[in-house]
């Protein structure tokens, strides 16, 4: 098959339907920007969901790893429990590093999405410098799309930097981000990663638009969940333009993953309550907030991360986590060499939130 440039569309693409779903999504986006507000430590939210949104996403492009391993592992120490769990947590790292700098500059450039993937794949090598791989009819193993040829990307990517930044078309942000990150899968500027760099700038694009504070969108897991549409309807824009579809298909996407958040933020809202509650009665002379940010930013804890995040002695730390446990807080593996104590019920609470988006595919 003959390569196919990728082309923004013109005119008017949002048609009654996908207006009508504009409205659900929006309500559904600014339920969950209030809701995120409630935690007071967004960066409790941000590590805990951009792991979250890390692993669905890693998922996608069939880079398999559980909670447990993600949850064992330290970026800032470089312990991975799996090679897998490093992608996820190095998938984490971007889109915190993309977010910081968006709220810096209130732009996303080519010079950021290019760090983004290169935060995600380990490696410095820019847009591609050989044909991108072709897609191919699973099935058929006929080709259905050839990206463009690597002459082709610096003016594409130029053209679609122009129409994240300024406002080209009279179009809502999240028919804008739809079509930004449609037109940036059909670029696919580097050799690897671009799924995951798209899925990135996804949210980024929304942080950027003010439509949310923080990244705490969870579309990949809506994504994971309907891979075979995601891909066939990809696919259909290219070949007979159906927008309606895909806009329609993005926008259920980010109601959906908006709602499952804010069930989510709630929950662990009422989780952090009550283990404050608990601490100030029961152990009134470790409690303070630091130790509860801690509890809440890593469903597996350990010595290290206490140490490391409250400037205590090794001592004093251990000292804490072990009265945790007695009062049935934190329940103590141990694994390896290594001691973890577990908030449990925040690690249930991830995990059955999870398990109802699956629920209501």
């Amino acid at each position: 098959m003959t390569e196919i440039m990728p082309v923004l569309p013109q005119g008017d693409i949002e048609s009654k339907p996908v207006m009508k779903m504009l409205v659900k999504a929006h309500q559904a986006l600014a339920e969950l920007k209030g809701v995120a507000a409630i935690i007071p430590n967004q960066t409790i939210l941000v590590s805990t969901l951009s792991l979250q949104e890390a692993k669905d996403s890693s998922a996608i492009e069939n880079i398999i790893t559980t909670h447990d391993d993600i949850y064992q592992s330290d970026r800032l120490s470089q312990q991975f429990a799996t090679l897998a769990a490093k992608e996820v947590h190095n998938y984490a790292a971007a889109l915190y590093d993309g977010y910081e700098q968006v709220e810096r500059t209130g732009l996303l450039t080519n010079n950021d999405i290019i760090k983004i993937q290169a935060a995600i794949e380990g490696n410095k090598a820019g847009f591609r410098k050989v044909p991108g791989t072709a897609l191919k009819n699973e099935q058929t193993e006929e080709v259905i799309y050839t990206p463009p040829s690597p002459e082709k990307l610096a003016g594409l990517m130029a053209e679609l930097e122009r129409f994240i930044n300024e406002d080209l078309v009279d179009w809502d942000p999240l028919t804008r981000m739809a079509v930004i990150h449609h037109h940036f899968e059909s670029i696919h500027p580097f050799y690897d990663g671009n799924g995951r760099t798209g899925r990135v700038i996804n949210i980024l694009y929304l942080v950027k638009e003010g439509l949310l504070h923080s990244p705490v969108l969870y579309l990949s897991r809506y994504i994971n969940q309907n891979k075979a549409d995601y891909y066939c309807l990809l696919q259909k824009v290219r070949t007979d333009q159906a927008w309606e579809e895909w806009l329609l298909f993005m926008l259920e996407g980010i109601a959906q993953t908006s709602r499952q958040t804010v069930t989510l933020i709630q929950g662990m809202k009422v989780l952090m309550q009550s283990y404050k509650n608990a601490m100030r009665q029961k152990l009134p002379k470790i409690y303070s907030q630091d130790l509860i940010n801690n509890l809440f930013r890593h469903p597996y804890t350990k010595i290290d991360f206490v140490v490391r995040e409250l400037q205590v002695h090794r001592n004093t730390a251990t000292k804490y986590l072990e009265e945790l446990v007695g009062i049935g807080l934190l329940v103590k593996h141990k694994i390896g060499k290594e001691n973890y104590y577990v908030n449990q019920a925040l690690y249930d609470l991830l995990l059955s939130v999870g398990q109802q988006g699956e629920a209501g595919t």
